[in-house]
């Protein structure tokens, strides 16, 4: 615990990651700019040994918490908020394979050999492997109910079918976890961990208005893989697992942009600085509020992952949970905002760190759940009823 009671991240891995955000946050500009990978980001990454951080220490990570994650993305968004995002979505898929304990599994079913495969994936992500999410569709968005990916079985696997968008980091990983219907009974959705090669085609769509850098493309399967390919052995844990563990699926975000709020400020105050600005009242006033502001949504979050470490799926946990990604997302977008007109017009000029960060820290409030299915799902719980169910359309 720090002085002021905040959970912080191992030491080892947040010094790690304070030690490479300069260089994340030289190169963010250039790749920003063409909207090009940064592929040497996670090189960085890699040889740091980040891509284990949600590994156990068991099978050769680093044994973090969700605590721990969460300041790690806040801090690696203070360099490159794309960067952090995609990282964010490797954290997801190992924190939430780490995190089946023997008494989820027994409870969920998960036979012996399936827990032995998972360990083999935790393992190889220890040693340096990368995965990525192929989860959102056209149609569907991220609501895995809504899927048209379709899987069915053939001997010695399954072969899946079907086309995926918003796959960050697409065609840079060594696998990616794909959610999917089965053709025999679409209520059943499971989920694998393809790997990366012969049966996958990377479409290039991505140009878009922020985080630009993350190569978020379509995904085009049509690929058979090995049965042990199937995450958990059991077909249909995908919306259980959905509804066990919302704080992958929402609050993994949330850190990213409590960062990307704080980079604006870091930016603005570097600005402001540099032409002699910092003496006008109305300007030190938007930076106060700014300030705090951003320091109320990092309690947020850090509260929501203290809960997530004490007792994960509890009904008061998804509530902060939910809260989190409410208020970090539209913070960030109203702290650049107010980052971008505290600066004056020089700082719009394409190019400039606050006019990257007004626009990545837009997406914010889009990134699945939204804020309006955020708010919806708190305001649902404060009626008394059970926002995962209620409602005019589905969660997942």
């Amino acid at each position: 615990m720090s002085e002021h009671g905040e959970r912080t991240a191992r030491p080892s891995a947040l010094e790690a990651v304070r030690r490479l955000v300069p260089r994340l946050a030289a190169r963010a500009a250039e790749h920003d700019r063409d909207g090009s990978f940064p592929v040497d980001d996670f090189a960085d990454l890699r040889a740091a040994g980040l891509f284990g951080l949600m590994v156990p220490t068991e099978l050769g990570g680093v044994g973090a918490t969700f605590s721990d994650y969460a300041a790690v993305a806040t801090e690696l968004a203070r360099g490159n908020g794309a960067t952090a995002l995609v990282f964010n979505m490797h954290a997801s898929v190992t924190g939430a394979l780490g995190a089946v304990t023997e008494e989820l599994a027994e409870s969920l079913g998960v036979p012996d050999e399936a827990l032995a495969a998972r360990d083999r994936l935790l393992r190889a992500a220890a040693d340096g492997a990368w995965y990525a999410v192929a989860m959102s569709e056209r149609a569907a968005g991220a609501r895995l109910s809504q899927l048209a990916t379709i899987y069915q079985p053939v001997e010695g696997g399954w072969r899946i079918k079907g086309s995926k968008t918003f796959c960050s980091g697409a065609g840079h990983p060594d696998g990616y976890l794909v959610a999917a219907r089965s053709a025999d009974d679409a209520s059943v959705v499971s989920q694998f961990l393809v790997p990366a090669g012969e049966g996958l085609s990377v479409e290039p769509t991505w140009d878009s208005l922020g985080m630009r850098a993350t190569a978020s493309h379509d995904l085009h399967l049509d690929v058979t893989v090995p049965a042990d390919r199937l995450l958990g052995g059991v077909e249909g844990l995908a919306l259980v697992v959905a509804q066990l563990m919302p704080h992958w699926l929402v609050a993994s975000y949330a850190a990213v942009y409590v960062g990307v709020a704080r980079a604006s400020i870091d930016a603005a105050v570097e600005h402001l600085n540099a032409r002699n600005l910092a003496g006008l009242p109305a300007v030190r006033a938007r930076l106060g509020r700014a300030d705090a502001a951003v320091a109320a949504a990092q309690l947020v979050v850090t509260e929501a992952a203290r809960r997530v470490d004490a007792a994960p799926g509890d009904p008061e946990t998804n509530r902060w949970v939910w809260r989190a990604k409410l208020l970090a997302g539209t913070t960030a977008a109203e702290v650049a905002a107010s980052m971008l007109e505290a600066a004056g017009t020089s700082a719009t000029r394409r190019g400039h760190p606050l006019e990257r960060l007004y626009r990545d820290a837009r997406c914010g409030s889009l990134h699945p759940a939204t804020s309006d299915v955020c708010a919806d799902w708190l305001g649902i719980a404060a009626l008394g009823g059970d926002p995962d169910r209620d409602g005019s359309a589905p969660r997942w």
